[in-house]
This record gives C-alpha cells, sequence and structure tokens, in this order.
C-alpha cells in the first residue's frame, strides 16, 4: 500500500473481522501501521488527533455502534481535513440503501466481507493493489 509509510485506519466493531483484515494485511504484506478503532467516533476523534499520523486509506464497517458508518463517513466527507481520504466500506451489509448512502457519500469503494478467508485475502490483495497504483493528489 505504502503511501509514504501513512497508517490503515481500520473502523471495525467486531474483533474476528478486525483480526481477519490485520492477518489479510499481513499475509499480502502490507507493511503500513495499522490504527484500529471500535466506532466512527473514536475513529473521527483519530483523525482530529493533532499528532496523529492521517492515514492513506480508511477501511470502514457500517454497522457499529456509537456512531455508524455512515454517520462517521458524513462526518469525514464535511470536513475539509479528511474529505481527501480515500474510505473503503468493508461490510456484510446486503441493504441496498447502505450501498447508495456509501456512494452518495463518496466512498472510493464499496465491497462486501467474504464469509471464506481465501476471498477475504482476494479483497484485501485487490484493495492493496488499487491503493498502491493509484495516484493520490
Amino acid at each position: 500500500m505504502k503511501v509514504t509509510n501513512k497508517p490503515i485506519l481500520l473502523v471495525e466493531d467486531d474483533q474476528v473481522d478486525t483480526m481477519t483484515v490485520m492477518r489479510a494485511l499481513k499475509e499480502i504484506h502490507v507493511t503500513n501501521k495499522t490504527v484500529h478503532r471500535e466506532n466512527g467516533e473514536d475513529a473521527l476523534n483519530y483523525l482530529e488527533g493533532e499528532t496523529n499520523d492521517k492515514p492513506c486509506l480508511i477501511l470502514l464497517d457500517l454497522n457499529m455502534p456509537i456512531m455508524n458508518g455512515i454517520e462517521f463517513l458524513q462526518a469525514v466527507k464535511d470536513d475539509d481535513r479528511f474529505r481527501r481520504i480515500p474510505v473503503v466500506v468493508l461490510t456484510t451489509s446486503n441493504e441496498q440503501q447502505d450501498k447508495l448512502n456509501s456512494f452518495n457519500l463518496g466512498v472510493a469503494g464499496y465491497m462486501g466481507k467474504p464469509v471464506d478467508y481465501r476471498k477475504f485475502v482476494e479483497v484485501m490483495r485487490s484493495i492493496d493493489t488499487y491503493w498502491t497504483i493509484s495516484e493520490m493528489p
């Protein structure tokens, strides 16, 4: 992934899904540090922290307590400091409205979380490949 080795922000409340993402990133040799937050509010606090490195990518779950993914996405895209950070939704949601809301708010991608681990690794590899070759402003 690289992009000057900025961190990846993972916003995910499920511990198993968090471990799966971390394991997949390690398996495909992504060397960026992963910063994990369990809900949108904590993730927003991280982004607003003056001393925290801004991420090169946000991996976002939608169904979370306190502040869900759509609310977080709205806050990020409304803020000039964060709106250019690409956000990829990783979710188990099959709701068409979630897809519409996500794309209306400017997500860079929307991926279903495959149950099968090998397929999940391939999803993560695709994300990594895309953001490795994509030129950022």
